[in-house]
């Protein structure tokens, strides 16, 4: 028996002139089924729920230098990759401002090269 349970009363199985009490009206499986159908949680307000972000690199595995980077990550540890990664983009955000104050450039510019060169290293796998 199909029953489903909305605001305004049972549709489905039922007539509209129930008027019975749970105990007598749902037994056995048709109330093991209405307690499946009807969802343990309830969602106020127009907001999606948004699943737990997942602590996983999105890179992994993408770009030409990224089994590179996966093998050396492996063998000295995550802890120090991390800390010589973070060494080598400072340096090369070092490289990128003296570049910028050689040529003239601005710092919007330069911040816009720095992105730049985030970007690249995404692509070609060095940030995987």
């Amino acid at each position: 028996m199909a029953t489903s349970i909305s605001a305004t009363g049972f549709k489905g199985g039922l007539s509209s002139s129930f008027h019975g009490s749970w105990g007598t009206s749902m037994a056995g499986e048709d109330y093991t089924m209405l307690v499946k159908s009807v969802p343990t949680y309830v969602r106020v307000g127009r907001k999606p729920i948004r699943s737990q972000p997942m602590m996983k690199n999105i890179n992994e595995g993408k770009g030409l230098f990224a089994p590179i980077v996966v093998v050396a990550r492996d063998v000295i540890g995550k802890k120090r990759f991390n800390q010589l990664r973070g060494k080598a983009i400072a340096l090369h955000s070092q490289v990128i401002t003296e570049f910028c104050k050689a040529i003239g450039a601005d710092a919007k510019q330069r911040q816009g090269l720095i992105r730049l060169a985030k970007k690249n290293g995404e692509r070609l796998g060095f940030l995987a």
